[in-house]
């Protein structure tokens, strides 16, 4: 999906990693990430958030929650993370990342909330009024006060298969006294997800955006002000503006920061790509070229791979989609024009986090590419 938008923009990472593999430096099944590239883009995104009055929270599950990763960002001008599950909250705090936001996708376990709220995130979100009492029943206890957002969920938003869950306007109309009365937490905002889609390159706002904004207007009948706007989805340099005219006061960049958004694998837009997955050929078989696997995703969308031993006899050569019901030990190309053991380069869009890959962090792109770690797709260090 970013193979040739890689090849434009950031082939120095191709021939790293290349280098890397075929030195036995790394491994097949590993992401490469260009440290430097992610800095950049970290500093112009929030460079051009702050002039649009939005706060950001950086997303890590797309890089595995790496914490050498989450830390440059943070040092570069996006200081607090958001997290996927309670699980991200507490492996990014343990490396010193504050967390800015969790709970929104992936609600908190009653028996891990005291956990998490000892991390200080700023903000939690609540999917229901149950959700609020457990929260507000440990802000208590811990003698705090804990700013919730509101997730909103109308059934006619756009919401994927699986994560469903929210208030309806309905919902928060008959649940927003109870809410008002619970101790220890406050009403800070609303969010959804997703509340940017991308089609044919093009951002476009979801009704979700509409639902928040009318569940906006009706907390603020009742005396709430200052509410935030939490707009997950899609944030790039790409989307700032459109956030902004839709009332969006943050909005939480994950793939932006790789270079891996959707309007990316189609447009030349500010982020630089900043990552690869590199294989191996495996086999040859029935006319295909086996490749190992481990680090494939099913929405992953790409088209093909570069294969080859160096930097002369790289190919490009068509990829094959394996089924999502199927582990994926390999991966499939169009050829058998290739040989055991050639590399094979991948640039599409991932969730490092629910992969078996490792990925390996290199500094000093433009001068002598270095490698400073590999480590495992939750953010373990393997060397």
């Amino acid at each position: 999906m970013f193979l040739e938008s890689t090849c434009k923009y950031n082939q120095k990472l191709i021939d790293a990693a290349l280098d890397l593999h075929q030195q036995g430096m790394i491994a097949p099944n590993t992401y490469v990430l260009d440290l430097d590239a992610v800095k950049e883009n970290t500093k112009m995104l929030s460079e051009k958030a702050k002039k649009q009055d939005i706060e950001l929270f950086f997303m890590t599950k797309q890089f595995g929650r790496n914490p050498l990763v989450a830390k440059a960002i943070a040092e570069c001008g996006i200081a607090k993370a958001v997290a996927v599950d309670p699980w991200e909250a507490i492996s990014l705090s343990q490396h010193g990342i504050q967390i800015g936001h969790v709970g929104h996708l992936v609600q908190i376990p009653i028996h891990m909330i005291s956990t998490v709220l000892h991390l200080h995130p700023d903000y939690v979100t609540v999917f229901s009024l149950r959700n609020a009492q457990h929260i507000s029943r440990a802000a208590k206890q811990m003698g705090k006060t804990q700013k919730v957002f509101l997730r909103i969920a109308n059934k006619g938003d756009f919401i994927y298969n699986g994560q469903e869950g929210g208030f309806t306007f309905e919902q928060l109309v008959k649940d927003i006294e109870s809410l008002e009365k619970l101790e220890g937490i406050e009403i800070a905002g609303l969010t959804s997800f997703p509340c940017i889609i991308i089609q044919d390159g093009v951002p476009a706002i979801t009704p979700n955006v509409i639902s928040m904004q009318t569940a906006k207007a009706f907390l603020e009948d009742r005396g709430f002000d200052k509410l935030e706007m939490n707009m997950p989805s899609a944030t790039s340099s790409a989307t700032l503006a459109l956030l902004k005219e839709n009332g969006a006061t943050q909005g939480e960049p994950g793939h932006a920061l790789i270079g891996t958004t959707p309007i990316h694998a189609v447009k030349k837009l500010d982020e630089t790509p900043a990552m690869v997955y590199v294989s191996e050929v495996s086999h040859l078989y029935d006319h295909q070229a086996y490749v190992f696997g481990g680090g494939f995703y099913p929405r992953s969308h790409m088209k093909e791979a570069l294969v080859g031993t160096n930097r002369r006899n790289l190919k490009k050569v068509s990829a094959i989609d394996i089924a999502p019901a199927n582990i994926d030990y390999y991966g499939l190309l169009d050829t058998n024009e290739v040989q055991v053991g050639d590399t094979v380069i991948y640039a599409f869009r991932t969730q490092v986090f629910v992969t078996n890959a490792h990925i390996a962090i290199l500094k000093n792109m433009s001068t002598a590419p270095e490698l400073i770690g590999i480590y495992d797709s939750k953010g373990n260090v393997i060397k």
